[in-house]
């Protein structure tokens, strides 16, 4: 009756807008929860839960502070990008990657900023603007004066809108391997306002005809749904507020709203005779129950759901659902308010007023004489110079009430910092027989995010670049602060030690016992020495001391002794090193390597002198003289293989060359030197042919490719 009445009224005042002011006010007049009608569709939660593409999909108005999918508007296809790697004995790999170029639509009204992103429900984004994967990021905030995007204008031989007035976001190379090579669901925390909103600024804002008073104040809102009227219910079901009729105008009222005091005269008189003043309506007719779901800041603004309950007779749950940011304890608050003002409505008051009473209207608050309480104008009736007032009590809402979040399973905002690399040449890591020169990358990065970077290379001074893929998984890396004293590589050097500084906080080392060792455990670069160590002492700070060494490993005894502070330390472990095999023509140039990681900036490059060590044999060991009976001497050595570093069979290595060859030098304290060469693992010199002594004797294998570093003796 109200709604037919009011619109009848708003229609004869201010035309068809003013009936639908009309309509507005009458509903709240007839929808107190004891004479429910049918809900129109207003925002619900779900409407942000995914994100879309569909052509016609509505955009919500978004204010204060809170998260949302979005609509894709605009994307590439998939761009692929491959990187090929060799390794001998094996086929070419190429792997491939993927990326693209998007634009999601956010706002339908300006916002000021983006926070965190997710994609899948993992942090693209973190809270220090920081994203985990490599992306370019524009945001367009939807200002009237924005102009339109340039990589879409781009693609779009400049066909394209610049979405004045909404907030979108633009993505560009967005590297989806880690979404199985596929754009993402993402989520956005939008800060459209720098406050909480309260609902009457809100409502003037999607309905400009509207005066909205400052009303409760929210975190974050999400304007969508039916109609424009959906969503002012929603906000009226909020903040308990209600809308008042203002001439051509509305405006938003509750109970904070000053009351005028009316008397009653008597009871009303009807066409069917006197009637009661109060009628109660039964306790059933309230719901038992109000749940009400929302956007919870502790749970990363995830649905969260708070239920209130009232005591005595009745079954039915009412469900609120609120599409705004809340906290645990105000969302049940609110549930609890809401639960009240039901229970409250069951009363209904007429009263009978003087005619000065005319001027009042449905949805204005009153105050009667002899009663406690505030009351609303439900309709007002007119008749015979009397004033006929029929009204709900208004409930005060609880402030604050107790509730939790419950258990939260944030995403982790790992910071993904700065490549740390380190490349050089090895003797081969593994028994592989390399025909070409090997590079070997590790890399790490600081921040816990961090889980590789793309890299590539150059072997002409940085003029061009060639594309390497990826680094390999996380290694352990660092720098020494101490270096280890001199030691022969044919013991375990039980004595010495050195401290290293890992790069990567959190990164362990772990000790490793005899069998293991020989297995090839704990082998490290440190300096351009291979060593292996037993124990690994945590000293704090990222530093660890490593002790039990066996040194000169790989045939890299030449190196023992020169190392500097601050020289690298690399555990080397197949999952942590990347190789590129190169050109033999490149043997004695730079290599320059780059990794271009999220947070890598213009890029971090190390450098190292390619000098073919990975393809040459080890030196020869266990060099022995014989002095025969007749005064010739006899210097024998045992050779050793690049194609066999493990003695395991108790039978020779292979040779690992196509022939095998050696070189011997010796040169006596006069100077004089002389070459000696030989495809046996010995030389027989006749005395006459040793100059004075002391004579110097070394010994070097010759390999495919080069000689190895040279044994020594002396002949005293």
């Amino acid at each position: 009756m109200a709604t037919l009445l009011l619109t009848a009224v708003g229609g004869a005042i201010a035309g068809p807008f003013g009936a639908a002011i009309g309509a507005l006010a009458g509903q709240y007049a007839d929808n107190a929860l004891i004479f429910r009608q049918p809900s129109r569709q207003g925002p619900r939660l779900t409407e942000l839960a995914l994100q879309t593409s569909s052509y016609g999909t509505q955009i919500p108005k978004l204010f204060g502070t809170m998260r949302v999918a979005g609509t894709v508007i605009w994307s590439t296809d998939l761009i692929e990008s491959s990187a090929t790697s060799h390794a001998k004995g094996q086929p070419s790999v190429t792997t491939y990657s993927y990326s693209a170029s998007f634009a999601v639509l956010l706002s339908a009204r300006p916002i000021l900023s983006v926070g965190r992103i997710w994609a899948d429900g993992n942090l693209l984004r973190g809270a220090a603007g920081d994203f985990k994967v490599a992306t370019g990021f524009r945001l367009h905030p939807g200002g009237e004066d924005q102009a339109a995007d340039p990589l879409i204008a781009s693609a779009e031989d400049g066909l394209t809108p610049a979405y004045r007035g909404y907030a979108y976001a633009v993505f560009e190379g967005l590297a989806l391997g880690d979404y199985g090579n596929r754009i993402p669901s993402l989520t956005f925390e939008i800060v459209a306002d720098a406050v909480p909103v309260g609902t009457g600024t809100i409502a003037a804002a999607i309905a400009p005809e509207i005066v909205g008073g400052a009303g409760l104040p929210l975190v974050g809102f999400a304007a969508s749904g039916g109609s424009v009227r959906a969503v002012l219910e929603t906000l009226g079901t909020a903040g308990g507020a209600w809308f008042a009729a203002d001439g051509a105008r509305l405006t938003m009222r509750d109970a904070a709203a000053d009351p005028v005091p009316v008397a009653d005269a008597g009871y009303a008189a009807t066409a069917r005779g006197e009637r009661r003043a109060r009628q109660v309506a039964a306790i059933e007719t309230v719901p038992r129950t109000v749940t009400l779901s929302h956007y919870d800041p502790a749970r990363d603004y995830q649905t969260g759901v708070q239920r209130a309950a009232r005591p005595g007779a009745g079954a039915r749950d009412d469900r609120v659902e609120m599409p705004a940011v809340l906290a645990a304890a105000d969302a049940k608050a609110m549930a609890t308010a809401i639960l009240a003002r039901a229970e409250t409505a069951r009363t209904k008051r007429t009263v009978t007023a003087r005619h000065d009473a005319m001027v009042l209207g449905p949805g204005d608050p009153v105050t009667i004489a002899g009663e406690d309480g505030i009351w609303r104008i439900a309709t007002s009736t007119v008749e015979a110079m009397v004033t006929k007032l029929d009204l709900v009590p208004v409930a005060i809402a609880p402030r604050s009430s107790a509730a939790s979040s419950g258990r939260a399973s944030a995403a982790a905002d790992r910071m993904v910092g700065r490549t740390t690399l380190a490349v050089f040449e090895t003797p081969a890591l593994d028994d592989a027989i390399l025909t070409q020169p090997r590079i070997s990358i590790a890399a790490a990065g600081a921040g816990t995010g961090w889980r590789g970077a793309p890299i590539a290379y150059s072997i002409d001074d940085g003029t061009s670049w060639i594309d390497a893929g990826s680094t390999a998984a996380p290694a352990i890396i660092g720098t020494l602060e101490t270096v280890p004293a001199a030691a022969p590589a044919t013991l375990f050097d039980r004595w010495g030690s050195l401290i290293v500084r890992l790069a990567s906080d959190g990164a362990v080392l772990a000790d490793a016992d005899g069998p293991a060792l020989d297995r090839g455990a704990n082998l490290a670069l440190a300096g351009v020495e291979l060593l292996q160590f037993g124990t690994a002492e945590p000293l704090g700070d990222d530093r660890w001391r490593l002790s039990r060494l066996s040194r000169g490993r790989r045939g890299t005894e030449a190196a023992i002794g020169t190392q500097v502070v601050g020289d690298p330390f690399v555990l080397l472990t197949a999952s942590g090193i990347r190789t590129i095999d190169l050109p033999l023509a490149r043997i004695g140039g730079a290599v320059r390597v780059m990794a271009t990681g999220v947070g890598d900036g213009d890029g971090v490059v190390a450098t190292t002198i390619l000098t073919g060590r990975s393809i040459l044999p080890p030196a020869p060991v266990h060099l022995t003289t014989t002095i025969g009976a007749d005064g010739t001497t006899t210097i024998a050595w045992v050779r050793r293989s690049r194609a066999g570093w493990r003695w395991i069979d108790g039978v020779d290595a292979p040779v690992g060359e196509e022939a095998e060859a050696y070189r011997s030098t010796l040169t006596d304290a006069a100077g004089a030197v002389r070459t000696i060469d030989t495809d046996r693992s010995m030389i027989v010199v006749a005395a006459a042919d040793i100059g004075p002594r002391p004579v110097r004797v070394t010994v070097c294998q010759r390999g495919d490719f080069g000689a190895s570093d040279a044994a020594t003796i002396v002949l005293a």
